[in-house]
């Protein structure tokens, strides 16, 4: 991802302050990004927290910026924002705004990441706010779920546009040509669900999307569809379900197999708590539906998610994930007339 000089194409922000084990984790991976040498990290941080933590003498690929406060899952992302402007997540978004940075990292709180996002950003015409989404399950790894977590009430207009976003990220990250897309439901048959469903279910018939109708919890993890439509409330308790499940079984497992040896066990738990935690295994998630690029990760993020995300946000400056969703959300809109 260099231009054709050799210099860096890309350049992001990273909120140093943002996630369980920042700023420590969080500079290891924006320095190890940086030491590729072809993306640029613009470090966002308070600067006695990040003191004799990035290289000296600097970098030519990372470039230290500093902030003031931070905003932290417990407080109400629009009024913190409004009490801390210069909040690291607020200074990282903003350098996308003044044209500085091509797109932003948190693995902090993400309704700050999100609010930060729609102050600086806006949101693609027709969105109402963005969306979390993408495959959570490494036993479907193609399977992306959308909304996990951002919008825990929806109209079915949302939901329809929810829709075209993951369509779009189904496309653009994993490389399915025309993704089917499901309701997430009660049951498989039209008219199945709550009202919510029942009334959004006609608008996917007449969208133009490759809708299949419905499908229910058990399918996801089977991949029946390659895109699963709900909202954020039941979205966020289905992806935590499973990380929950995971850890569970993995304690059970360790318990049975502690006798047979600790290198078959210790590889056997690894593998399935990376299947069950795949979020935050590839380093998080776009927030889908906002003018620009931003990637939100998991909170727990160690290092090597954070270079995972800030390669996810340079894949989505790279093959073009802002304009085709612009693009198809006005295909769709204008098809429904929502």
């Amino acid at each position: 991802m260099t231009d054709t000089r050799g210099q860096p194409r890309y350049r992001i922000a990273v909120d140093a302050m943002g996630g369980d084990y920042a700023p420590g984790e969080i500079v290891q991976g924006a320095v190890e990004a940086a030491l590729r040498g072809d993306v640029k990290v613009l470090l966002v941080g308070e600067q006695e927290a990040l003191k004799g933590m990035v290289p000296v003498p600097a970098l030519p690929t990372l470039e230290v910026i500093f902030s003031q406060g931070v905003i932290t899952e417990a407080e109400h992302p629009v009024e913190a924002l409004r009490h801390k402007p210069r909040a690291s997540i607020a200074v990282a978004a903003g350098l996308v705004k003044v044209g500085k940075a091509d797109g932003y990292v948190t693995m902090g709180s993400t309704g700050a990441a999100m609010a930060a996002g729609m102050v600086a950003l806006g949101t693609l015409k027709g969105v109402d706010r963005p969306a979390l989404g993408g495959p959570f399950l490494g036993l479907a790894p193609k399977t992306t779920v959308i909304d996990l977590g951002t919008s825990v009430d929806c109209r079915p207009s949302q939901l329809l546009n929810y829709g075209v976003l993951g369509s779009v990220f189904s496309k653009v990250f994993l490389g399915i040509e025309n993704p089917r897309v499901a309701l997430l439901s009660v049951g498989a048959e039209e008219g199945k669900g709550n009202r919510q469903v029942r009334e959004t279910y006609p608008l996917f018939q007449k969208s133009g999307l490759n809708f299949i109708g419905n499908v229910e919890g058990m399918d996801v993890p089977l991949g029946k569809a390659d895109v699963v439509v709900c909202d954020g409330f039941v979205g966020n308790v289905l992806m935590k379900f499973a990380e929950g499940l995971g850890l569970a079984v993995v304690q059970y497992l360790k318990a049975r197999v502690s006798r047979e040896g600790p290198e078959v066990a210790s590889e056997l738990l690894r593998e399935l708590t990376n299947l069950t935690n795949l979020v935050e295994h590839r380093g998080g998630g776009p927030l889908l539906g906002l003018n620009g690029v931003a990637v939100v990760g998991h909170g727990r993020s160690r290092a090597p998610s954070v270079t995972a995300a800030i390669d996810m946000a340079c894949m989505a400056l790279e093959r073009g994930l802002v304009d085709m969703m612009r693009r198809e959300l006005t295909q769709v809109q204008q098809r429904v007339q929502v």
